[in-house]
């Protein structure tokens, strides 16, 4: 009965120590994210065909209570931006490029984004998220994301700038593409404006530091 009163006693307090490492966790990190990351790509890897790296990838998502902005009607626009986060994690692991860049110990860092919202998603609201490459320069890869709900309605377009780091653009693209390193896509009027607005903001930041 002792024995039986201390394995008990073991129990409950192994059992407290793990619920607050957990609670410690969610505190400290941003635990959802990283498991819906993890869940994004793994989902991709096993149950999903490959995507050719100029071909689109689609991920389907819902307006939970989670998203919503502070009148709990609509999502949140900073939602926005974190789902778009999920969308290229799955553009990179489906088009082999996430391979490729973790093989040569290079990283991928956005440099920029432009969120344009068109109407906003209400709660409980299935959108889907489409992800594909625009453009590329020699040190940045451009991507166009689109929030689609069930009614075909493109509700929010994001582009970003995602910088490569330690590994060439050019030279990435053309293996992926089976072309050559000098060959690019056209560029979307609208990258092509924001590009410009966004090399004048870097120099005058160069000039003030």
């Amino acid at each position: 009965m002792f024995k039986l009163s201390i394995d008990l006693n073991l129990i409950c307090v192994s059992l407290f120590v793990l619920v607050c490492a957990i609670l410690l966790l969610f505190v400290l990190l941003d635990v959802n994210y990283f498991l819906r990351v993890g869940f994004t790509i793994l989902k991709g890897r096993y149950f999903e065909k490959p995507v050719k790296i100029d071909g689109t990838s689609e991920i389907f998502d819902i307006c939970t209570t989670n998203d919503l902005d502070l009148f709990l009607n609509y999502m949140s626009n900073s939602r926005y931006v974190r789902a778009a986060d999920f969308g290229r994690f799955h553009f990179l692991d489906r088009t082999g490029l996430l391979k490729v860049i973790t093989k040569a110990k290079a990283h991928i860092m956005q440099g920029a984004c432009n969120v344009r919202f068109r109407r906003p998603i209400p709660l409980t609201s299935t959108y889907k998220l489409t992800t594909k490459i625009v453009y590329w320069d020699e040190k940045s890869i451009f991507f166009e994301q689109q929030f689609i709900t069930s009614d075909g309605f493109i509700r929010a377009v994001i582009i970003s700038q995602n910088k490569l780091i330690n590994l060439s653009v050019p030279e990435t693209m053309a293996k992926l593409m089976d072309k050559d390193e000098s060959y690019r896509p056209d560029i979307p009027e609208e990258v092509k404006l924001w590009v410009s607005s966004i090399t004048a903001s870097s120099n005058r930041l160069r000039k003030t530091d």
